[in-house]
């Protein structure tokens, strides 16, 4: 498997096409010069050294140069080995309401992104601890079985928005019931649900849904995003300009935190309930009651060395510019390189 530590710089390749617009841009322009100064094959016999297709070849090579040095500063690296590892932690599901109500912008840049940023630096300090990923909305869905592969999860997580979730509406019972059973069946440690959400048009049962957790030693903790004065919702008309969702009356639709909601599930699921603040979303209070949970060991199979492999891009790229740097831009009688 490969990865790379500073995949940011990949996108520097990004910029190939553009050189090679300019050089096609460049290559015109030399050629009309050349039929303004005279007849094309009357200048190139009063210029019998000078080759048509080395600049094209060099341009080539400087361009796999510059290919395979973006790639070494990305610092590629390979896993060479999987082997199973003894670890000790607990396992937690993270339910994260996915519904419209979480584009609001009362907490910037909104209540879903907020909440993806702080589940991703919640990410970081697990440890040993197992994660999975439950998105809902009308509906439930598993994005991510229980895993500690941690960095499948960063992924996963990126992608979620109101968009993977066909059904609205804010069924937290039903993402509870989900996420119970989602634990390993087999496993002594502890549990815990973490529901992120503003709580608001719930269309079942969660206080009963947590209740039934709690009787199987899963703590239900709450986290309430948004603010309880309301905020509209932004949407995109089909014309693409910024709007708000309405009603059938045509009110701007004010979306507010059901904090006494999530307190009750929290409460029913013997876990707390945290409002989402500013710069962690509550996670920080939340992941100090997880960290009291019992552990359990496990088996997890993991990469555990990975090889350097910068080195050989950028090996390759100082190869490639030196046999750049050896083709004359002249013909060579010899043939020793290009013609």
């Amino acid at each position: 498997m490969i990865q790379f530590l500073h995949g940011v710089y990949l996108y520097a390749l990004a910029l190939i096409p553009v050189f090679v617009g300019l050089f096609v841009w460049v290559t015109l322009i030399h050629k009309r010069n050349i039929k303004r100064f005279g007849d094309v094959e009357l200048v190139s016999q009063l210029m019998p050294d000078v080759s048509t297709s080395k600049p094209v070849w060099k341009f080539i090579l400087l361009m796999l140069v510059y290919t395979f040095a973006v790639i070494g500063l990305a610092g590629p690296r390979f896993g060479v080995k999987m082997e199973e590892q003894k670890r000790n932690g607990c396992e937690i599901i993270i339910a994260l309401d996915v519904s419209n109500s979480m584009m609001a912008e009362d907490i910037a840049p909104n209540r879903l992104e907020r909440a993806k940023q702080a589940l991703s630096k919640l990410i970081d300090r697990l440890g040993d601890n197992k994660i999975g990923l439950i998105v809902f909305a009308g509906e439930a869905y598993t994005q991510l079985p229980i895993t500690t592969d941690y960095v499948s999860a960063k992924m996963f997580l990126s992608t979620i928005s109101p968009d993977i979730v066909p059904v609205q509406g804010t069924a937290i019972g039903t993402a509870i019931h989900l996420a119970v059973n989602s634990f390993s069946p087999t496993s002594e440690a502890g549990k815990a649900i973490v529901v992120i959400t503003d709580g608001e048009n719930h269309e079942d049962n969660p206080m009963q849904a947590a209740q039934q957790a709690a009787a199987k030693g899963i703590n239900i903790h709450a986290i309430g995003v948004g603010s309880t004065q309301g905020t509209p919702i932004p949407v995109k008309t089909s014309s693409g300009q910024r709007d708000f969702i309405k009603d059938r009356s045509g009110s701007v639709v004010m979306s507010k935190l059901d904090e006494k909601t999530l307190q009750e599930v929290a409460l029913a699921g013997k876990g707390i309930y945290v409002r989402a603040t500013a710069p962690n979303m509550g996670l920080n209070d939340v992941f100090d009651e997880i960290s009291k949970l019992e552990t359990s060991e496990y088996d997890a199979k993991i990469y555990t060395d990975f090889a350097e492999m910068f080195q050989y891009p950028f090996g390759m790229a100082l190869v490639l510019l030196l046999i750049e740097l050896l083709i004359s831009d002249k013909k060579n009688k010899f043939r020793l390189f290009i013609k």
